[in-house]
């Protein structure tokens, strides 16, 4: 099965979960001239992963892998540019066809995102669960 990781140094240990803090490249920032690029970029993020023994196993400063399935990268994708992409090219369409005017029908379909993000936004708990971190030594992905 196909997943996605990112190394990282564990910031916090709390019970269940470690708190880990990843570099993540652009896709040139392995290049050899990146250094002298300003198209290569790096972010620091802190990404929250599932360690069901986190307490008793990690510390502080400990150098790990976090690791979530490939599926979940694409699902991610999919909520967060495809389906909102799709929805607001349908309502430019539909207010096209009912002769509404552009510019009722791109302010139309650029706000139908407000909602959506919302929803996206108070639906945020339930999505969290399906993407997951976990530290690559307690991965299951079968």
């Amino acid at each position: 099965m196909d997943k996605i990781t990112h190394k990282g140094i564990i910031e916090r240990v709390d019970d269940g979960k470690v708190i880990v803090r990843i570099v993540q490249n652009s896709a040139c920032g392995a290049c050899r001239v990146a250094g002298h690029c300003s198209a290569a970029e790096s972010k620091e993020k802190l990404v929250e992963a599932i360690a069901p023994s986190a307490s008793t196993k990690y510390a502080k400063g400990d150098e790990v892998t976090v690791a979530m399935k490939g599926a979940s990268g694409v699902k991610a994708v999919l909520i967060a540019f495809i389906f909102p992409f799709i929805l607001m090219v349908a309502v430019i369409a539909l207010l096209l066809a009912l002769s509404c005017g552009e510019n009722v029908a791109a302010l139309c379909g650029v706000g139908i995102l407000i909602p959506y993000y919302g929803i996206v936004y108070l639906l945020n708990n339930k999505l969290k669960w399906q993407f997951q971190f976990v530290l690559e030594d307690t991965l299951k992905l079968n």
